[in-house]
């Protein structure tokens, strides 16, 4: 039997991130639709499971691929705004933030230091600051 399903996947796409999510959201989709009784997401939630099963034996591994390359650009820009604000929340306790008055970058500078003079990295303007 493992051998039948091993010959089968042969030259088939398989499971990658797009279609782990789009499984994911049809099953919270299904959840849903069980909770609220709307007919239209169970519609909704059974086409993303037929999509992501299509996608996994799909053979056109190309395609499957770009389209998995565009969900991944889109899920780094989304994820990487909450991780930053999360990185700076944890760094807020010995950091502070300053943005560049000209080209509004933001510099961490360290607490505690008393006013300071800071350089911008980016386009080198200098400007004074409590830490």
């Amino acid at each position: 039997m493992r051998n039948w399903i091993v010959r089968f996947m042969e030259g088939r796409h398989g499971v990658d991130h797009y279609s782990r999510f789009l499984s994911i959201a049809a099953c919270v989709l299904l959840v849903l639709s069980l909770l609220l009784d709307v007919v239209l997401l169970w519609y909704l939630a059974l086409f993303l499971l037929l999509y992501s099963y299509f996608r996994m034996f799909s053979r056109n591994t190309a395609k499957r691929q770009a389209e998995n390359r565009k969900y991944l650009t889109v899920s780094y820009a989304v994820t990487s705004k909450f991780r930053s604000k999360k990185q700076r929340l944890q760094q807020k306790k010995n950091y502070r933030f300053f943005p560049c008055p000209g080209c509004k970058a933001v510099m961490r500078v360290p607490k505690g230091k008393g006013k300071i003079e800071i350089t911008c990295p980016k386009c080198g303007e200098k400007f004074v600051r409590k830490s």
